[in-house]
């Protein structure tokens, strides 16, 4: 039982940080919550599916299906949350002071709601895909060890979904006027490590060079099977035996983000300040 529960609390912690972070930075904006449940809905039917269908998945490409899934997977929601920071750093002071005015922003479509909805689709659907098809086969056995598997994988789910809440509770005590500065680093980590792994399952697959791999290997001072190491790598893609190329795409992907962010921020010092 205890073997179940921490596979499905590892499958889930990912899509439960991930809904926390996006709740947490969009809080206050009209609409953000509907786009993000509307995801989490469809990204949970999606889930049921593809743990159905998980064999045949894992099958396809030659057997290396389900790293190309997880790859594409993760690389479209890298880009739809950089995409979300860039819109929360143009219009984050605007935000905090009207929000009244932000239900016209979704209307008119400046929110990234769709963005919204399908980061939280591609969390959902990815991870829980995983921990559906693990519950589907500990309930599809009759023996008693069926059952505990059963109830130490829903029992993993719940400790995931208590991380997550906790995780914002402790987001939304932050101000709101400084809240999106915040939200907005931990969405650019979040993003890069995604990148970061979306490599990594290339890699694995042998449709992209390691170039040095492992790059290093820290699993001594931080396994990335610990309690922390694994909230490092939900959140920041850690690896205790990164590739090369993982490290130079973490890099180059948060340097990037970093520098749009900053010239947006500076811009818009320029435009208060000649306003």
């Amino acid at each position: 039982m205890i073997s179940s529960l921490i596979i499905v609390f590892r499958e889930m912690l990912e899509m439960v940080l991930v809904l926390g972070v996006l709740m947490a930075a969009t809080r206050g904006l009209a609409g953000s919550r509907q786009w993000i449940g509307l995801g989490a809905l469809c990204g949970l039917m999606a889930a049921l599916f593809f743990g159905l269908f998980m064999e045949q998945l894992e099958a396809s490409f030659e057997g290396d299906g389900e790293f190309v899934f997880n790859a594409a997977v993760l690389f479209t929601a890298s880009a739809l949350i950089a995409w979300t920071v860039f819109w929360m750093s143009r219009h984050g002071r605007e935000a905090s002071q009207r929000m009244k005015q932000m239900g016209v922003s979704v209307m008119q479509g400046e929110l990234p709601g769709t963005a919204l909805m399908i980061v939280a689709f591609s969390a959902v659907m990815r991870e829980g895909a995983e921990a559906a098809f693990f519950l589907f086969g500990a309930a599809q056995t009759v023996a008693q060890d069926g059952y505990e598997m059963l109830t130490g994988g829903l029992l993993g789910a719940v400790v995931a979904l208590l991380v997550g809440t906790l995780l914002y509770l402790g987001l939304v005590r932050i101000p709101l006027n400084k809240l999106f500065a915040v939200a907005g680093w931990l969405l650019m980590l979040l993003a890069a490590g995604m990148a970061s792994q979306g490599v990594w399952n290339l890699v694995a697959i042998g449709w992209l060079p390691p170039l040095v791999d492992p790059l290093w290997n820290s699993s001594e001072l931080l396994s990335q099977s610990s309690m922390f190491g694994e909230l490092l790598h939900v959140l920041v893609g850690y690896d205790d035996q990164p590739s090369a190329l993982q490290v130079i795409v973490f890099a180059a992907s948060l340097s990037l983000m970093c520098l749009i962010y900053y010239r947006l921020q500076h811009r818009k010092v320029i435009q208060v300040a000649t306003a």
